[in-house]
């Protein structure tokens, strides 16, 4: 990959990516780019070999996939898997509050953030709207993107709050509501229907429902006295997702290698557009089907298939040694992360590992392994809940982060550029 080249695509994706419809539009827009076809679930998939192709699911989830001019189903497929979600707040529907003169939104916590962390940001929001249509099955859906930071949720003082340094339980329906501004004759008491529907030159009356979360309004800054870090916002899951992009559309492979970004991992993957959904089995053997294959030629390429899970992992951290296992862990810079847990939190195949290791040797790609505590654990991926889906060898990766889930993370720079290197080998080679 060349050098840092990846980092610059990261910080783009992250600027852009505010919502995981806007991720998986900026993803879409890379593989258009590089010459990929769109296709749809609901058409019969007429597929040659050397064709580039890809599938959204939902708007928020998607698979790209590529054919090789020598290509077998019989041969198996290579796969590798990010998420476009984050953790963050989701808005209510009726958000609009009013309280003693202010105007707040009410919202909900979405996945697992670090709370405290996004108290005094800058905040805006972003997902997708449904308006009304002539067709009740079919109405219409937009993205929108706020973009200005119009939203904050302010600390409580020191002065009024002595034992904050001591520690604070944030209470999610009463701490957590955020700022929007001055309620009266100003502020529409639908204030934030009007502003979407101002922004979208619609009546307020068109607007029917919306998928909107807050996001961290702050942009990817360099850190480090040789700028050998990167903080920012939504590095968890994005790195992953670049990583995959950049990887998969480094040249054309031989055989048939897939890209799959699917949403709700910070909430379990169990839904339709999620890793735990048959959506990645349908795709592959509509790709069978789509190159004149049986099932049965489709059952035989899943012996001879593998997968990558590509999501974060988490860094060494100096001042808190003790939580680290003694002996696999992983400190920035030194390359991206193999993770492994008997449990199967996170999808660990020794020979499937072995791979991976062969192929970092050949290519002289730098990597660390991580492993939990044994007294602890440290979250899981979307691996383990895909390859039961698709029972295929599986190993997760990804590049190890700190402050993982709060409203900015650190990675180092390099750790992007081993990861993406190691995808791009392992489709090529």
């Amino acid at each position: 990959m060349e050098k840092f080249g990846v980092v610059e695509q990261l910080k783009e994706l992250i600027r852009e990516g505010t919502s995981p419809y806007h991720v998986t539009a900026r993803v879409k827009r890379q593989f258009r780019e590089a010459g990929y076809e769109s296709l749809s679930m609901n058409c019969p998939w007429h597929l040659r070999r050397g064709g580039k192709y890809y599938v959204e699911q939902q708007e928020s989830s998607l698979i790209a996939f590529s054919i090789g001019e020598n290509a077998k189903v019989t041969e198996g497929f290579r796969i590798a898997a990010a998420h476009t979600d984050f953790p963050g707040f989701r808005i209510k529907q009726n958000a609009e509050m009013e309280k003693n003169g202010y105007a707040q939104l009410n919202t909900e916590v979405y996945g697992g953030p670090i709370l405290n962390t996004w108290m005094d940001r800058p905040l805006s929001a972003a997902g997708r709207i449904a308006l009304k249509s002539s067709e009740p099955f079919k109405p219409h859906t937009v993205l929108v993107d706020l973009e200005k930071p119009l939203f904050i949720i302010p600390n409580l003082a020191v002065h009024l709050n002595r034992e904050v340094n001591k520690g604070v339980e944030l209470n999610r329906q009463k701490d957590l509501l955020p700022v929007a501004g001055i309620a009266g004759e100003r502020l529409p008491k639908a204030y934030l229907r009007e502003l979407l529907a101002e922004r979208l030159n619609v009546g307020p009356e068109e607007i029917l429902d919306y998928e909107l979360g807050l996001y961290n309004k702050d942009t990817p800054e360099p850190v480090g006295l040789k700028e050998e870090f990167l903080s920012a916002p939504r590095i968890d899951n994005l790195s992953g997702v670049q990583a995959i992009a950049a990887g998969m559309t480094k040249g054309n492979a031989d055989g048939i290698c897939a890209a799959a970004f699917f949403d709700h991992e910070e909430i379990g993957s169990r839904t339709k557009q999620g890793a735990g959904s048959m959506l990645l089995s349908m795709v592959l053997e509509k790709i069978c089907i789509g190159l004149s294959g049986s099932r049965e030629e489709f059952l035989q390429g899943l012996q001879e298939s593998m997968l990558l899970s590509v999501d974060v992992g988490h860094a060494f951290h100096p001042n808190y040694p003790e939580k680290m296992d003694p002996t696999n862990h992983s400190v920035l810079n030194c390359g991206f992360c193999i993770k492994e847990a008997c449990s199967q939190s996170y999808a660990t195949d020794s020979r499937a590992v072995a791979v991976i290791q062969q192929l970092c040797m050949q290519e002289k790609i730098p990597y660390t392994k991580f492993f939990n505590r044994s007294d602890g654990t440290a979250g899981s991926t979307l691996g383990s809940i895909a390859s039961a889906m698709v029972p295929v060898p599986t190993v997760d990766v990804g590049i190890p982060i700190l402050a993982m889930h709060s409203a900015r993370e650190l990675m180092g720079v390099k750790d992007e550029c081993a990861l993406a290197d190691m995808i791009g080998a392992y489709y090529m080679l």
